[in-house]
């Protein structure tokens, strides 16, 4: 579909967005706009609209400079570290370098995947997440590195009546730690106790824009419901990480050089490629990060930091 500015005898038509969806939950790509020039207001409307609507939104053929790609960033909201616990470009604070072989993936021994592995929403460990990120591919490889996301709003509305309504009162825990069954390198250990983030999040947030409920369980990030023993925590979580992650609320993104994705990070969670290690191709794309508000539930509560400070704006 197209969103087009009908414009009158005082304002000139300033919106080309083109919005086309990709499957009937998630995903859409956008056209009709050049990222490397400043968009009219109504552009940044279009696309923002595009964004809460479709969770994550696709460009292609916008070849950004690292300038270019934080100036259009910042049309959407203020811009934070590139990584505030892995670090950032030291010429551009901004970006995150995501490597083939970055820090992130550098952990020592064997994870136990599951069909929740590996998914995850942005840093959701901070009290303050960040509200969205937007990822270009800079060097491609010719096939496999695709990224998947998914709709944790659409999740949400497909439990059960009885099951929504006993979420819908819980709360879990969210930290930067290992995958389990994992020792960390040394490295990464002193990357989590420099820059330590615990948080207690609504397990069904309320999307500031939209008002949908979502289904707030970033399985990388969420370690335990409060209030639950052990057992029942664990049994609930994947039980919830399987559903949130069905193919019928999900979007695969094939990249491209000049590709960009914008995603919604209050309502999706996404899927890092592993298929890349497969292969002798290189893969470096460039984040941005967009700064986030507080989450708050269905009754109305904020998160709570148990440990760490917010994110902050550069």
């Amino acid at each position: 579909m197209a969103l087009e500015e009908t414009h009158d005898d005082v304002m000139p038509n300033t919106s080309s967005v083109v919005v086309d969806p990709l499957s009937v939950h998630i995903g859409a790509n956008i056209s009709g706009v050049d990222l490397q020039e400043p968009l009219s207001p109504q552009q940044v409307t279009d696309i923002r609209a595009a964004l809460v609507q479709w969770k994550v939104i696709f460009f292609r053929d916008q070849h950004l400079s690292h300038d270019q790609h934080i100036a259009f960033s910042r049309q959407f909201g203020d811009t934070t570290p590139g990584h505030v616990v892995y670090g950032s470009d030291e010429a551009h604070p901004e970006i995150y370098a995501v490597a083939k072989n970055r820090k992130a993936n550098r952990f020592q021994g064997e994870v136990m995947y599951r069909a929740w592995s590996g998914w995850h929403a942005d840093i959701t460990a901070a009290i303050n997440p960040p509200f969205a990120s937007i990822l270009r591919g800079d060097v491609v490889p010719p096939y496999g590195g695709d990224t998947q996301f998914t709709n944790l709003a659409a999740a949400y509305n497909a439990l059960s009546s009885a099951m929504r309504g006993f979420l819908d009162g819980l709360r879990g825990q969210h930290r930067f730690a290992p995958p389990p069954g994992v020792d960390a390198s040394d490295e990464y250990r002193e990357l989590m106790r420099k820059r330590t983030m615990v948080t207690e999040h609504p397990l069904i947030r309320v999307h500031p824009e939209s008002g949908e409920r979502v289904l707030y369980i970033s399985p990388s990030f969420l370690k335990t419901i409060v209030g639950l023993t052990p057992r029942e925590s664990q049994g609930l979580l994947e039980i919830l990480w399987e559903h949130a992650v069905r193919p019928e609320f999900t979007v695969r993104f094939k990249w491209e050089p000049g590709s960009i994705a914008f995603w919604d990070n209050r309502s999706t969670a996404h899927l890092a490629p592993r298929d890349i290690f497969d292969s002798e191709f290189d893969r470096q794309f460039y984040r941005v990060t967009l700064l986030g508000d507080v989450p708050v539930g269905v009754d109305g509560k904020p998160s709570t930091s148990l440990e760490g400070a917010p994110i902050e704006a550069i």
